[in-house]
C-alpha cells in the first residue's frame, strides 16, 4: 500500500475489485476536491457502479442512477481546467457539453488521454490500486458492473 502523506487529501475507494487510493490535488482544483470529499463524507458514492468503462481509455462512475445521466443534489461546479495531463491513473471530472456542468461523476484514466487536457478538470491521481481499476468490468454499460462499495477520506478512518 502506498504511503499516505496527507490523509485529509487522500481518498480511499473500496471497489468490488479491491482498494484504490487516490491522492487529491486541491492545488489544481480546490472546488472539485472539496466536492469529492463532501460527497464521500456524506456516503453519496457508497454503492455506485462504474457505468461507463472503455478499455484503453477510462472507467467512469459517480452517477446515482448508474446510467451516466444523474448527479448529486449539490449545484454544478465551475470548470477548474488545469495543465495536469490526462495520463494513466489520473482522476478527472465528467461533465456534459457545458464546461461548468461537473457535479458528482468522475473518471479514472486507464492510459494516455491527453486529448482531454485543459477541457476536463483533473483533481487527483491513483497512487495505489491501479491494478484493481484495470480489473473493473468493461462496457457502456458493463453487463455486470463493478461498484464503489465504500468511499472515504483517509483522515476519517477509524
Amino acid at each position: 500500500m502506498a504511503e499516505i502523506k496527507d490523509p485529509e487529501n487522500t481518498l480511499v475507494i473500496e471497489t468490488t475489485k479491491g482498494p484504490v487510493t487516490i491522492e487529491l490535488r486541491p492545488d489544481l482544483a480546490p472546488k472539485h476536491v472539496e466536492r469529492i470529499k463532501t460527497l464521500a463524507r456524506n456516503g453519496f458514492y457508497d454503492g455506485i457502479v462504474f457505468h461507463r468503462v472503455i478499455p484503453g481509455f477510462m472507467a467512469q462512475t459517480g452517477c446515482p442512477q448508474g446510467r451516466g445521466t444523474g448527479s448529486s443534489d449539490l449545484p454544478n461546479l465551475p470548470a477548474e481546467f488545469n495543465a495536469e495531463p490526462h495520463v494513466r491513473g489520473v482522476c478527472s471530472m465528467a461533465r456534459s457539453a457545458n464546461p461548468n456542468s461537473a457535479n458528482s461523476q468522475f473518471f479514472i484514466c486507464f492510459d494516455d488521454a491527453t486529448f482531454l487536457d485543459k477541457q476536463y478538470t483533473v483533481w487527483g491521481k491513483v497512487i495505489d490500486g491501479m491494478d484493481n481499476v484495470d480489473k473493473i468490468a468493461k462496457g457502456e454499460p458493463p453487463q455486470n458492473p463493478d461498484k464503489m462499495v465504500k468511499v472515504r477520506v483517509a483522515a476519517d478512518a477509524a
